[in-house]
């Protein structure tokens, strides 16, 4: 009996999806009024591809956001070291724009498709991968379907399960079942994580670490930091990254608390939605602080209170304009933001305890000195304000977060080792094509 409701909930969602997918291009279009989409790249998300496959085996990647693409981004350059051809799908317009000048050369970058019957088999038609690697905790059922049909081996990279995903799967373990059985390998960040996708039927899982730890830095615009920090001068800064509605009150009482005993202080505050920087502008200007914002090309003045970074893509120029991190989604929101990408480029790390979603790095972090939770504004205040008027202290958990960051890697090369058995194969088969 749960069996047939796994096949119905399956056959359910595959129809919902044929019968709305004549109505997508509203939505679409929709999405990129607000910047959600590449308006001259549309029919990418239908499955259409905009180039030629080349002849070959070739290995698709998938990451849906610009820290997942940046991770895999390594993977890619291994693969195409070995001679093989390979795809790599987004689902964001800044991710396309942060990955399009850092792809090797060969690799061919689409949007990956509506996870709809017609849009998945029309993709799949074109670019007939002959191996599908996708990152972190992408998983759409109607791909996983598909590829499962045609044999194509997919593996899940850097995988990571959240609490409210593990709860909502284990709600329904059949169809977990039914979609993780057809996952060829999973390559977890840790030990909980394997576990979760090992009770969700996954086999085998194996533990890589971070491929985060790996990467690069994210990447800025050197020009820009430099005329940015000469606009800064010698003032004291602090950035709050990925604010959630109800965070940024709270970051603007801080910079009100402190910036007595902190003269000509700046707080940088760089929302998780850029398209909320109206609304983020506006409690600024009620709270009585002068804002700059990024998004209008406000340069930053000596009366600048608050610097908007209502942009996207750019939170590597960001992170490397301050010294101290609050990393949002933690206080009025829950889950927590990487602390990862402040570490790497030298940044004291400050977060709420609602970090559950990193855990595992914060525990890390932590353990070495290298960031301090805080449980509410008070408490942010009084660390923002004693890190940016001890610069020892602060160097010294900078040190400390790179010094826990460096002992965290490795996770490359772990699921290089893990893709080997997939991609030396086609190796082979691409000599004997080319006999």
């Amino acid at each position: 009996m749960s069996e047939l409701w796994a096949r119905l909930a399956l056959g359910t969602y595959r129809l919902v999806g044929s019968a709305t997918y004549p109505f997508m291009g509203p939505f679409l279009a929709f999405r990129a009024r607000r910047g959600k989409e590449d308006r001259s790249r549309r029919y990418e998300r239908y499955g259409y591809p905009s180039v030629e496959r080349p002849p070959g085996p070739i290995v698709w990647l998938h990451a849906a956001s610009v820290g997942e693409s940046m991770a895999i981004i390594p993977l890619i350059e291994r693969i195409d070291a070995m001679g093989i051809n390979t795809i790599m799908t987004t689902g964001t317009v800044t991710s396309a724009e942060v990955v399009r000048s850092r792809l090797p050369q060969a690799t061919f970058h689409q949007y990956v498709p509506l996870d709809m019957e017609r849009a998945v088999r029309r993709f799949l038609d074109h670019w007939k991968p002959d191996l599908a690697v996708f990152a972190e905790s992408e998983v759409w059922p109607m791909i996983i379907l598909e590829l499962g049909a045609r044999r194509i081996p997919q593996v899940l990279v850097n995988a990571r399960m959240s609490d409210r995903s593990y709860a909502r799967w284990s709600a329904a373990p059949v169809l977990a079942e039914a979609l993780f059985d057809k996952i060829s390998h999973v390559v977890a960040q840790s030990e909980v994580d394997a576990e979760r996708f090992r009770s969700m039927g996954a086999r085998p899982v194996t533990v890589s670490g971070n491929l985060k730890v790996d990467a690069a830095g994210l990447p800025c615009d050197e020009a820009e930091l430099a005329r940015l920090r000469r606009q800064i001068g010698l003032r004291p800064a602090w950035i709050a990254v990925s604010t959630h509605a109800g965070e940024e009150e709270m970051v603007f009482g801080v910079h009100k608390a402190i910036s007595r005993k902190v003269p000509d202080l700046m707080t940088i505050v760089v929302p998780r939605h850029p398209e909320r920087g109206d609304e983020v502008a506006a409690l600024a200007h009620q709270a009585g602080l002068t804002v700059s914002r990024r998004g209008a090309g406000e340069p930053i003045r000596r009366q600048t209170d608050i610097f908007l970074g209502d942009t996207i893509g750019e939170m590597g120029l960001y992170l490397r304009l301050a010294s101290v991190a609050f990393m949002g989604r933690s206080l009025a929101a829950s889950g927590g933001q990487n602390p990862l990408e402040p570490a790497i480029v030298g940044v004291a790390v400050l977060s709420g305890r609602n970090i559950h979603n990193f855990r595992d790095s914060y525990r890390n972090l932590l353990a070495a000195g290298g960031a301090r939770l805080v449980r509410d504004e008070r408490m942010l205040a009084a660390n923002v304000e004693f890190l940016l008027r001890n610069r020892a202290e602060r160097d010294k958990m900078a040190a400390a977060a790179r010094a826990a960051v460096d002992n965290m890697r490795g996770a490359l090369d772990r699921t290089v080792e893990v893709l080997d058995s997939y991609v030396f194969p086609l190796t082979i088969k691409r000599g004997l094509e080319g006999m």
